[in-house]
């Protein structure tokens, strides 16, 4: 098991998981904040930590999507280890809907 950034970090990517996390198992893309799941130890600590729930544990719902996602791109994009600054309109795109087509342009 593993835990899995959804679409609701797409262009809020607040970064408070990141602190939590005792492996360094984030990766920062430039619109959102992905979990490498071979890296992540299933601890959860990370979860409560995100304001717009978007963290969540593997095996709920239909998030494989998500963990393949996750697995491609965190081969691709750095380690981040330290909470950085959110965009300046995060709170515009926190909880709007069909984010991750309107950001990469495709669905997923």
């Amino acid at each position: 098991m593993t835990y899995v950034v959804t679409d609701n970090c797409i262009r809020c990517k607040y970064m408070d998981c990141v602190d939590v996390c005792p492996v360094d198992c984030f990766h920062e893309l430039e619109a959102m904040l992905v979990i490498d799941p071979e890296a992540c130890i299933d601890c959860g600590v990370c979860e409560p930590e995100c304001p717009v729930e978007a963290i969540r544990r593997d095996g709920e719902d239909d998030l494989e999507r998500w963990v393949g996602f996750a697995r491609e791109q965190a081969s691709l994009a750095p380690v981040i280890t330290r909470k950085g600054e959110p965009p300046a309109d995060a709170d515009e795109w926190a909880g709007r809907p069909g984010k991750f087509e309107v950001v990469f342009g495709r669905p997923l």
